[in-house]
């Protein structure tokens, strides 16, 4: 939605409407990898629509402050899959715009002026919104997410993303690096790459194209039906690049596919402070004979052993995960391989859902969704138990360790007495706002953390989904790790 905000402030529209009864222009952002997104999509619609016909009512009565009747666009990938169903549901939407195409929603806004209904749906293999900078919806936000790339290869039978996001392509490393340097100024202290498959990152545009070596090679025992046509900077590069030019700067990245984890960006996670130690790891089955199916490129064999050499690499690394419960022709055993997936990897977090099957995808032209919707709730149901009984292991463990936490606020539990925040594995820490010391030689007189602060927390005690702790000093994100070394080093010499 930044971006498209940046082209609508740049066509001359006015800021953001408080509520939709304002609006003149209601946009609905939409995706459509899950049926229950789009039924939510279409309940809102629905709402929309009855502003559209309330209006005049709605302004007599002083509801409505807006000139004229809202324009209801769709944006994103139930745009693209459903266009001609969206268009014609009863004059409910009156501009429908893909994802590669918002750079045209000025002229279709125009066009309804002019009594059309505006579309553009076409996918692009070049469009990834370099040069635009975005709009932030939160200005006084301290994280921030930055879009590396757009699209997705790999094909998987059961995603729509490829027909409704297209292919892959990736900006260019200086416009993310220019993007970072932006927000740092605004004082953001934490940045999230995102692409549809982020670790596939790939840009080619400023260089002749490299030699094929390490860092394009897929993890041991994975495989692509996607070839690359030209090579460039990967994703181990840009996060060099980024965590290299910006040290007061936290990075994560989501969401990555378990094939593109080649041994270089193992070892900027490992050594660089500000890459967060935390990776998405979707599985999506335990089964090796489902993954085929799925056409995930990898057995339960190989992506065990990849998170063996992860945590060989980087002992502390957390994972997080998605998963599918009851595709096509799942027995019962192969059920069983997922729960005992999720009990032996453990996971920080996983994102469980049971299998809704999407038109044009390889598995509709190819499967049967033939487990009932009964049995899929059963064994979603089971999953998210056995994940449930695993994860404590991770909170837990971090019981007596000096975690480094990202204030983001109050603690909405007692707003008056604590804060909160994120460690470096994304897990939610509690604490008491109390005057603490500050690491930095330069101040000497102990303050209440703030907003936007690292605070060394000592961890005391942990519950499934959160951490609680003692406030220690407020630091520097570099300066802690320094400190955190340099014990390390005495206890050693000890």
């Amino acid at each position: 939605m930044e971006i498209v905000l940046s082209i609508m402030k740049n066509a001359g529209y006015k800021e953001n409407a408080d509520i939709p009864e304002n609006a003149e222009v209601i946009f609905i952002n939409t995706c459509a990898i899950r049926d229950n997104a789009e039924q939510k999509v279409w309940q809102r619609l629905n709402y929309f629509w009855f502003l559209k016909r309330e209006w005049k009512n709605n302004v007599a009565i002083g509801r409505s402050q807006s000139l004229r009747p809202p324009k209801v666009v769709v944006l994103g990938c139930m745009a693209e899959r459903l266009k001609d169903k969206i268009l014609d549901s009863d004059k409910m939407v009156d501009v429908v715009c893909g994802p590669d195409a918002y750079r045209d929603l000025p002229r279709l806004l125009d066009d309804v002026d002019e009594g059309q209904k505006g579309i553009n749906t076409l996918l692009s293999l070049e469009e990834t919104y370099a040069d635009i900078s975005p709009v932030r919806i939160s200005k006084n936000s301290i994280s921030a997410f930055v879009s590396i790339m757009r699209g997705c290869n790999n094909m998987c039978s059961f995603c729509i993303v490829p027909f409704t996001r297209g292919r892959e392509r990736s900006r260019p490393v200086e416009s993310i690096v220019r993007e970072v340097a932006e927000l740092e100024k605004e004082g953001v202290k934490e940045v999230t790459l995102l692409g549809q498959n982020v670790n596939s990152y790939n840009d080619a545009s400023e260089l002749e194209e490299v030699q094929p070596g390490t860092n394009w090679k897929h993890s041991e025992g994975f495989s692509s039906i996607s070839k690359v046509k030209k090579m460039g900077l990967r994703f181990a590069d840009l996060m060099d690049r980024l965590s290299k030019e910006f040290p007061e700067m936290r990075f994560r990245f989501t969401s990555p596919h378990p094939k593109d984890f080649p041994d270089e960006l193992l070892y900027i996670m490992r050594d660089r402070h500000n890459v967060c130690k935390y990776i998405h790891l979707p599985a999506q089955s335990g089964n090796s004979r489902v993954l085929e199916r799925m056409r995930r490129g990898y057995t339960r064999e190989a992506y065990l052993e990849l998170v063996e050499k992860i945590r060989s690499i980087v002992p502390d690394m957390g994972f997080s995960s998605d998963f599918i419960c009851g595709f096509c022709g799942e027995t019962e055993e192969e059920h069983k391989d997922t729960l005992s997936l999720v009990r032996t990897v453990v996971y920080d977090m996983a994102y469980m859902f049971a299998y809704s099957m999407r038109e044009k995808t390889h598995a509709h032209r190819n499967y049967i969704d033939d487990v009932p919707d009964e049995v899929k709730q059963r064994r979603l149901t089971e999953l998210i138990e056995a994940f449930r009984e695993s994860t404590g292991q991770c909170f837990n463990a971090q019981v007596g360790t000096i975690q480094l936490v990202l204030v983001e606020g109050p603690n909405r539990r007692a707003p008056d007495t604590e804060l909160t925040g994120k460690t470096d594995r994304g897990h939610r820490v509690s604490f008491v706002n109390k005057p603490v010391p500050h690491r930095n030689a330069d101040v000497s007189e102990e303050r209440n953390p703030i907003v936007g602060d690292y605070v060394e927390v000592e961890i005391t005690k942990s519950t499934r989904a959160t951490l609680f702790g003692e406030a220690l000093a407020v630091t520097k994100l570099s300066t802690f790790h320094d400190y955190v070394e340099e014990k390390e080093a005495v206890a050693c010499l000890a």
